[in-house]
């Protein structure tokens, strides 16, 4: 999956569930800045796992402090077979 495509969902499931206004989202915007807590990142990656047909480690997802990190957490993941 392109890089721009990985981003441009990311952003659509941020806008989602998370309520976020997706003219904020770019690759680095902090997450706490956009307002997406811990709780809120639960929903965000379920919501990532289902669309990317992937598994986060709850050991990795924790370590996201900004977009950029989540969406090339999800490109790598995707591309491991």
């Amino acid at each position: 999956m392109p890089p721009d495509q990985v981003l441009a969902d990311i952003t659509a499931i941020l806008s989602d569930v998370a309520g976020v206004d997706p003219a904020g989202i770019t690759p680095q915007a902090s997450l706490a800045d956009l307002g997406v807590d811990s709780l809120l990142m639960v929903e965000v990656v379920v919501a990532a796992e289902d669309r990317f047909g992937l598994l986060v480690s709850d050991d990795d997802w924790p370590r996201f402090t900004t977009v950029l990190d989540v969406t090339r957490y999800i490109e790598q993941a995707a591309a491991v077979p």
